[in-house]
């Protein structure tokens, strides 16, 4: 499932494409963002097929080998661990991840080459020698290896990087997390895990899902109330000053602390650093948090806090009504 991380930065580029959009159109602009979602989806299925292409690639040269007129002796017996590999062979006969990609049309066909300088990039990996050369055969050590081959060796790669950026714009920021929800994956799959073992889903549950739209929505329609609190806990700064990331991350931060009553402001504010630091300039992330700090203080000041549940975690409970 997509994080709940990366649910909010794709609630900051949906919202930063909202603010430079004419029409103001909300309707639609929640469309793109839940567009842009389900672009992850696909992109998750997407890298796992990545992993049968390379096995594919793989075989592929195997078979040629064998073709030669004069086959070497390691022509004629090939070492065939990777391509037999047990997790390969479950997630070829997986019916949720096979009825994904067609119903989406995944397919690295158009881009024939990713597949190719992976399995370049693999023979000459270390790992791939040492998982090839072993002689410990078994599901956990197969299973162990798909795991790196995508953890670091698909997510090391510039060239794949470059690729996904030139097939979609809404996976320039995504394989990080993409290649965590497989790592997630592949480690549930069993031995005896059957063709209908359902891959992870796109939300963790439907809680998630209404927490970006919610998120999203919210942060639009309380807009002006929020540049309000923005600007008057900006010292020697307005608001037109500010650079328009660094609003939208407080944006969306306010409306956090606001809308959501289960989520303690002490997660809000580290979410929001974090992505600062990412999207923002070098000195964002001390700016933000100094405005946000104020701006915690005044709505608790305005008796505006309202934290319940585990939204109180890391409060003075007497004092957070107040």
């Amino acid at each position: 499932m997509i994080s709940r991380r990366l649910l909010r930065i794709k609630a900051m580029m949906a919202l930063y494409a909202f603010n430079r959009r004419e029409d103001g159109n909300l309707e639609q602009a929640e469309k793109e963002l839940m567009f842009s979602i389900d672009k992850t989806y696909d992109l998750y299925h997407l890298l796992l097929l990545l992993i049968l292409e390379v096995a594919d690639v793989a075989a592929g040269k195997i078979d040629q080998a064998l073709q030669k007129h004069i086959p070497t002796h390691e022509d004629l017996n090939p070492k065939r661990k990777f391509i037999d590999n047990l997790v390969i062979a479950q997630l070829r006969k997986n019916k949720p991840f096979n009825d994904y990609i067609s119903s989406r049309k995944l397919s690295w066909a158009n881009y024939q080459h990713i597949p190719r300088l992976m399995y370049a990039s693999m023979i000459a990996w270390k790992k791939y020698d040492s998982y090839m050369s072993s002689e410990e055969y078994g599901y956990s050590g197969d299973r162990k290896f798909i795991i790196s081959l995508v953890t670091e060796l698909f997510a090391a790669s510039e060239d794949l990087e470059a690729n996904l950026e030139e097939q979609s714009i809404y996976w320039n920021d995504d394989t990080e997390y993409v290649v965590l929800m497989i790592e997630k994956t592949l480690k549930k799959f069993k031995p005896d895990s059957g063709n209908d073992t359902k891959l992870m889903p796109l939300f963790k549950n439907r809680e998630d899902e209404e927490f970006v739209r919610h998120l999203f929505r919210k942060a639009i329609l309380h807009a002006d109330e929020c540049r309000e609190l923005i600007d008057n806990n900006t010292t020697n700064w307005e608001v037109e000053r500010i650079a328009m990331m660094d609003i939208i991350v407080m944006q969306l931060a306010i409306t956090e602390i606001l809308e959501f009553s289960e989520i303690p402001v002490k997660v809000t504010l580290n979410e929001y650093i974090e992505i600062t630091k990412y999207y923002c300039t070098s000195k964002s992330s001390t700016f933000v948090n100094g405005i946000l700090d104020n701006i915690v203080r005044e709505i608790r000041e305005k008796g505006r806090f309202n934290k319940s549940g585990r939204g109180l975690v890391g409060e003075n409970i007497a004092s957070a009504g107040k």
